[in-house]
């Protein structure tokens, strides 16, 4: 086996009675309703202090307790399911949608793996449960809740809520074959699947500094993944009125708009796990504090980065404006696709010539020699391309498109143009030209002015 390749220690998962572990699944489960709550407040608040105004301030101190009020609201409000809609698929969507949101955190590593805590007297892990796939297991369950934003729109039986979500389901399967390539950078570099594992490989560097491109690749798929600003097309207001919710009320609407926010969670949480050293603490501190990764300790840190990436979130919401989409899925397709997939060669090239034996300089010099002969060769072609269209023969002009040249009216085809409309003159120059008066259109021979105040001046 090469030495590059990280040795899995899964033994201390599995062996937690049956108690603890239903105490850490609804752990997991608070965690990321009071997550959901505090970044439903902070969104708006942020949103609104980059906006200038005041935000939410009624309800509890300094409006802290918004999210809650708006969570009870939408539960008293009336419950509607619409004539035309298939009632079972209908009712069943927002829980497809909800319940796999959820189910991703159970792979996440809160704290250390050997640094066990003690509850209720018994020691164990900071961390649900851990797989040798966790995150196939992740990307899995991310894929199941696609079927719930489908489902919704179609058992809706109306057309907008149809198109939102057949345009949701096209984004988020885009952007996901991007996702899935950033994350397979990660695993060659590490060696491992395994969550915990993973963050145990990041502790002399964090992943963000050795793959740059994958985290960037990784931000802007998880912001496509979620439905969120700038990319938030299965929600557009103005083009399918309120895109595949759009029939749902009360309760369901609820568990949609939850889905989503747990998701923004669960995605921070995955970043924060592949790219920013998980539960483990910053530069500065670990170096003069050594019980920084012990203890409960670690959880702050992971907490402060997930709502670090929140903060992020809402930045991008306040400051890019919505993309069309056509816009959307040409940058997932012919621009993310394309770069992840060239970045993934690249750094399994690395991982192989490491594996060879051959050190860093070696390395960067073949990498970036590979990189440089691409260059060069894509500016001989780009040069050879330019010169065969210069000495391409001009095309001939068109003939005039003559509308009326059949005897009866025709549109235009593709290059042709109607040719100019005279313009009509104005009622003044009308009423001037009919009582005697110069006519505007003539030049100064004729004694006209076109500046009204030379001619009072007059």
């Amino acid at each position: 086996m090469s030495p590059y390749l990280a040795a899995e220690d899964l033994s201390m998962f599995g062996h937690d009675p049956w108690w603890l572990v239903v105490i850490k699944a609804v752990f997991c489960f608070a965690f990321l309703m009071v997550t959901v709550l505090i970044s439903i407040v902070m969104e708006r608040k942020v949103v609104a202090w980059m906006q200038l105004r005041i935000g939410p301030n009624r309800h509890g101190p300094w409006g802290m307790l918004q999210s809650l009020a708006d969570g009870i609201k939408l539960m008293l409000k009336e419950d509607v399911i619409v004539k035309r809609a298939d009632k079972a698929v209908y009712v069943l969507a927002p829980i497809i949608a909800a319940i796999p949101a959820f189910m991703a955190i159970a792979v996440i590593p809160f704290g250390p793996a050997g640094n066990e805590i003690s509850i209720f007297g018994h020691r164990t892990t900071m961390q649900l449960t851990d797989l040798p796939i966790a995150m196939l297991y992740i990307l899995a369950v991310a894929s199941v809740g696609i079927y719930g934003i489908v489902l919704a729109g179609w058992s809706s039986g109306s057309t907008y809520p149809l198109l939102g979500g057949l345009r949701s389901c096209a984004q988020m399967i885009s952007y996901e074959i991007a996702m899935g390539a950033a994350f397979a950078s990660v695993f060659l570099y590490s060696g491992s699947m395994s969550t915990s594992t993973i963050v145990e490989q990041q502790t002399d560097r964090w992943y963000i500094l050795l793959l740059p491109l994958s985290f960037v690749l990784y931000i802007v798929t998880m912001v496509g993944e979620t439905n969120r600003a700038p990319f938030d097309m299965p929600e557009s207001e103005g083009d399918l009125v309120g895109g595949f919710n759009t029939e749902y009320s009360s309760i369901k609407f609820a568990m949609f708009m939850l889905a989503e926010y747990v998701n923004m969670v669960t995605v921070s949480a995955v970043a924060t796990t592949l790219f920013l050293g998980g539960w483990r603490a910053p530069w500065p501190v670990s170096t003069f504090w050594e019980g920084a990764n012990h203890g409960w300790w670690p959880m702050l840190w992971f907490t402060v980065k997930v709502q670090l990436l929140l903060f992020m979130f809402i930045w991008i919401r306040g400051t890019l404006p919505r993309v069309r989409y056509d816009q959307l899925m040409k940058l997932g397709w012919k621009v993310l696709i394309p770069v992840s997939l060239v970045w993934l060669m690249l750094v399994a090239t690395v991982r192989a010539l490491r594996n060879e034996g051959y050190d860093f300089a070696d390395v960067a010099l073949y990498v970036g020699g590979g990189v440089l002969a691409l260059l060069v060769l894509s500016f001989v072609v780009d040069m050879f391309r330019e010169k065969a269209k210069q000495a391409e023969p001009p095309a001939e002009t068109p003939a005039a498109f003559d509308p009326m040249a059949g005897g009866f009216p025709v549109p235009p085809l593709p290059g042709q143009e109607l040719p100019p409309v005279p313009r009509r003159r104005s009622r003044t120059e009308r009423e001037l030209i009919v009582s005697g008066g110069p006519d505007t259109q003539s030049d100064g021979s004729l004694g006209g002015t076109t500046d009204g105040k030379e001619a009072s001046d007059g």
